[in-house]
């Protein structure tokens, strides 16, 4: 009997380089070369958003090589939780501004995208495939 292999990730590392290093890029600009307006406010939360997402891509890969089930996830849905960990970090951001965030506030924010991101997945696991 052969073992299922994982699929290869390299493109998702790929972009997961790309979102990384051109958010942090941007956000380093943003931060040192704009005045505080509301259109360089937008740019900093979407690159932010992609700087985040674009370093926790590894890790989300690396957690699903090791804890991963009998089929391995596809690169879309770990594109998606690193989304996930991106919006989380900008909705933390937009909230620590004026000062609204907390820490029980961050841990239920967070419990809600995982349990967001876990009904997905059920649904997609739940969903009829048709027979090959």
């Amino acid at each position: 009997m052969q073992a299922s292999r994982s699929p290869n990730h390299g493109s998702l590392l790929a972009a997961a380089i790309l979102l990384a290093v051109g958010g942090w890029l941007g956000l380093w600009l943003v931060v040192n070369y704009t005045l505080p307006t509301i259109g360089s406010r937008w740019m900093f939360f979407l690159l932010l958003t992609l700087a985040v997402s674009g370093s926790v891509l590894p890790l989300v890969w690396l957690l699903h090589r090791r804890f991963g089930g009998p089929r391995p996830a596809p690169a879309g849905v770990l594109l998606r939780q690193g989304l996930w960990a991106g919006l989380l970090a900008s909705l933390c951001v937009w909230l620590q501004i004026n000062r609204n965030l907390t820490l029980p506030l961050a841990f239920v924010l967070g419990a809600s995208l995982f349990a967001l991101e876990w009904l997905l997945r059920l649904l997609e696991r739940s969903s009829r495939r048709p027979m090959r």
